[in-house]
C-alpha cells in the first residue's frame, strides 16, 4: 500500500491511487501523436485502464475509458454519453479557420487580448456583471460573472450625437471603422491592441462571415440612398409554429427594404433603421453565439436552436437539448478543427456564456411548466393563507424551483437532510478529506500534448473532467477498498476555488471498531512535516511546489494572509513532538524540529 501511495503522489494527488483487478497500478499514457493515428476508433491505448485516453467510436471525440456509461451489447465497445449521446447526436463538422485567424491563434500576445479583439468585432453586447478582481492578478486566468447574462443588439444606426457601437460600426462611418472600434473599447486593453491586426480581422470578417455581408449590404444602401427605410431580419426558429424550415447560414439574416410585412416567428429579431431601444436575442436563436463571437464562428455558422433533431429519433426524445449541443461542440476531435477550444481566454468566456444560457433556459422552462412539475403539491396557496397573506396583490405568482434543479433551495435542503440522517444514524463523521484539482496531473498533460493545446489551464473543461474521474476513484478507494478502514458512509460536496479549480470536501463515517482514531492512527495518514529529500525525493518536491505557506510575518509583512500584523493562517506553527487534540477538538499535528530539513523560498 505504501508503495502504491508513493506512485500516486508522483502522479500529483496524494490521496488517490487506482488499483485494477490484477492488483497492479494503472498504466499511464505514454504514446505519442503518431502512434495514436495508427489506432482504430473506439480502441484504447495499451491495456484498458480506467485512465486510458481513447476515441469515441461514433464521433471521434477524445474521452477517457472511465467516462463510459455502458458497453455495446454486440461488439462490447465502450459507449459514451458525454460527447455524442452514444452516437445519437451528429452536428456539422467545424471548418478550419481562415489562415489569418489560424496564424493569430498561435501568437501568445494575440491570445492574451483575444477577448478584446473579439469584442470590437462583435455584433451584440453581452450584458453580464463581469468580475474583474480575479483577472488582473497573478495565477491562473479565470472568467467570472455574477447574475444573469444576456445578449443585446440595437438599431442599425446610432442616435444623433452618439458614437456607433457593435453592429452599428458595420454600417455607420465605416471610413473611420478602425478608429471607432478602438474608441468603443475605451481605455485599458484598447491601448494594447494592434491596429494592423484589427484591420486584417475586419477584412477577414467581411470576406468570410455571411452575417457581416448582410450588414455591409445595409451600409451600401445607407451610403448610396441616405436615410432609406430598411430593416435587417434575423430569422429565428420556432418548433411550435412550424412556419418555415430553418434556412442555411447565408439565409438566416436578410436585408428588407421598405415596410416590413413578412411573417414573424416567435424568436425572430428585426433591426430597425432608427431606434433608441435595445433588443434581447434569445439564447435559443440560431445566431445567439454567432453574433457575439465572430472569432469563434468566422463563417457565420448557425448555432443551437430549438428543434435540432437527433440523428436517430424514431423512439423517445427527438430533439437535442442545449446542454447536449454545447457539450458536443467543446469536445476535441481528430476529424475536425478544434480552434474553438484553443482560443484561450475567449474559450473561457464562451463556456461561461454557454452555461449561463443553459441555466436561463432551464429556469424559463420551470417558470412555464409549473403544472408539469406538479407545483400544487407544494401547497403554496394554503401556506400563504396560513401566514395571513390574504391580499392577492401581496402574494403574486410564485415560481417554485424543484429539488432536481441543482443549487435550488429544495435541492440544498434535500442534500442537507440526507447528510443529517447519516449523522443521526452513525454519529459525527470521523474523517475530513479534501482533494483539489492539479493542472499538472498526468491525464491533463497527456491530453494537452496529444491535442496540441497550449496548457491545461486553458482547458477548464478538461480539468473538471479529470477531477471528476479522480474523485470517483478516490471515493471507490475509500468505500470499497477500505483505505482508511471499513466505512458506514461517505458524503462529499464539490466547490470551485477563486481561481476556478474544482475542490471537494469529503466526510467519512467509519465503522465502530475504527472510530475515535488514536494519534498513532492519525500519523499514519497525515503528515505536517517536510519529507526527507533523500528517502522521499518525490514527496519533498511536491510539498515544496504545492504545500508551503508563506513567507509571511516578519519576513514578508505584506503577504495576503497578514491581518493586524499576524498571519491569519496561524503560521509559523510551533514545533511539537507528537499529535494531540486540544480542548476545542482541533487536531495539533506532529511537527518535530528536524533542523536538517528545510525549503528555500527566494532568500528565506
Amino acid at each position: 500500500m505504501e508503495n502504491n501511495m508513493e506512485k500516486a503522489i508522483e502522479a500529483g494527488c496524494s490521496h488517490l491511487t487506482h488499483i485494477n483487478k490484477g492488483g497492479n497500478e494503472t498504466a499511464s499514457l505514454t504514446t505519442n501523436i503518431n502512434e495514436t493515428k495508427k489506432r482504430k476508433r473506439g480502441r484504447p491505448f495499451k491495456k484498458e485502464a480506467n485512465n486510458t485516453l481513447m476515441q469515441c467510436y461514433h464521433c471521434n471525440a477524445w474521452v477517457w475509458l472511465l467516462e463510459s456509461t455502458e458497453k455495446d451489447s454486440v461488439n462490447k465497445r465502450p459507449l459514451f454519453s458525454i460527447c455524442c449521446k452514444q452516437g445519437r447526436i451528429l452536428l456539422p463538422t467545424v471548418r478550419e479557420p481562415p489562415l489569418l485567424l489560424e496564424k493569430l491563434l498561435s501568437d501568445p500576445d494575440f491570445l492574451r487580448y483575444i477577448r478584446a479583439y473579439n469584442s470590437i468585432l462583435a455584433f451584440t453586447s453581452m450584458g453580464a456583471d463581469i468580475d474583474y478582481s480575479v483577472q488582473n492578478t497573478y495565477g491562473i486566468y479565470c472568467f467570472k460573472v455574477h447574475g444573469e447574462n444576456y445578449h443585446l443588439i440595437g438599431s442599425l444606426l446610432p442616435t444623433e450625437g452618439t458614437p456607433p457601437k457593435f453592429s452599428q460600426m458595420y454600417i455607420y462611418d465605416t471610413a473611420n471603422e478602425v478608429k471607432n472600434r478602438l474608441a468603443a473599447m475605451g481605455g485599458g486593453d484598447a491601448e494594447e491592441l494592434d491596429q494592423n491586426i484589427v484591420t486584417q480581422l475586419i477584412d477577414m470578417v467581411d470576406e468570410f462571415n455571411v452575417q457581416a455581408k448582410v450588414f455591409r449590404k445595409a451600409r451600401d444602401r445607407y451610403e448610396s440612398t441616405g436615410h432609406d427605410n430598411f430593416h435587417i431580419h434575423l430569422i429565428g426558429y420556432d418548433k411550435k409554429k412550424k412556419q418555415y424550415e430553418l434556412p442555411s447560414s447565408n439565409e438566416i439574416a436578410a436585408l428588407v427594404v421598405g415596410d416590413f410585412s413578412s411573417t414573424m416567428g416567435e424568436r425572430d429579431i428585426v433591426l430597425q433603421h432608427h431606434s433608441g431601444n435595445l433588443q434581447r436575442i434569445w439564447s435559443t436563436h440560431p445566431l445567439y453565439m454567432t453574433l457575439q463571437y465572430p472569432l469563434l464562428f468566422p463563417y457565420g455558422e448557425i448555432g443551437f436552436y430549438e428543434g435540432l433533431k437527433y440523428k436517430d429519433h424514431k423512439e423517445g426524445k427527438k430533439f437535442v437539448s442545449m446542454r447536449e449541443y454545447y457539450t458536443y461542440r467543446i469536445q476535441t476531435r481528430s476529424c475536425e478543427s478544434s480552434f474553438i477550444v484553443k482560443s484561450g481566454r475567449l474559450f473561457h468566456q464562451f463556456i461561461v456564456d454557454a452555461y449561463t444560457s443553459l441555466e436561463s433556459y432551464r429556469l424559463q422552462w420551470i417558470r412555464s411548466n409549473q403544472t408539469t412539475i406538479r407545483i400544487d403539491l407544494y401547497n403554496n396557496v394554503k401556506d400563504a393563507v396560513n401566514r395571513g397573506d390574504n391580499d392577492p396583490q401581496s402574494v403574486g405568482k410564485r415560481v417554485v424551483l424543484p429539488s432536481s434543479h441543482t443549487g435550488s433551495p429544495r435541492y440544498m435542503a434535500e442534500k442537507y437532510q440526507d447528510a443529517m440522517a447519516m449523522c443521526r444514524c452513525f454519529g459525527n463523521p470521523d474523517l475530513f478529506v479534501t482533494v483539489t484539482a492539479n493542472p499538472k496531473w498526468e491525464e491533463i498533460t497527456d491530453f494537452v500534448n496529444l491535442t496540441g493545446d497550449k496548457s491545461g489551464v486553458g482547458r477548464p473543461d478538461i480539468e473538471s473532467r479529470v477531477f471528476h474521474m479522480k474523485l470517483k476513484q478516490l471515493v471507490t478507494d475509500i468505500e470499497k477498498k477500505n483505505y482508511f478502514g471499513p466505512t458506514n458512509g461517505v458524503v462529499y460536496t464539490i466547490e470551485f476555488q477563486k481561481r476556478g479549480l474544482p475542490h471537494a470536501h469529503i466526510l467519512i463515517w467509519l465503522k465502530a471498531e475504527f472510530k475515535n482514531p488514536s494519534t498513532e492512527d492519525i500519523d499514519k495518514f497525515v503528515s505536517a512535516e517536510l519529507p526527507d529529500i533523500n528517502s522521499d525525493p518525490i514527496g519533498y518536491q511536491l510539498v515544496e511546489q504545492h504545500m508551503m505557506h508563506g513567507p509571511c510575518g516578519i519576513d514578508r509583512p505584506t503577504n495576503s494572509c497578514m491581518e493586524r500584523g499576524e498571519c491569519s493562517k496561524r503560521y509559523p506553527r510551533d514545533f511539537c513532538s507528537y499529535s494531540s487534540v486540544d480542548k476545542d477538538g482541533y487536531i495539533i499535528y506532529r511537527r518535530r524540529d528536524i533542523t536538517c530539513r528545510f525549503i528555500l523560498k527566494g532568500d528565506i
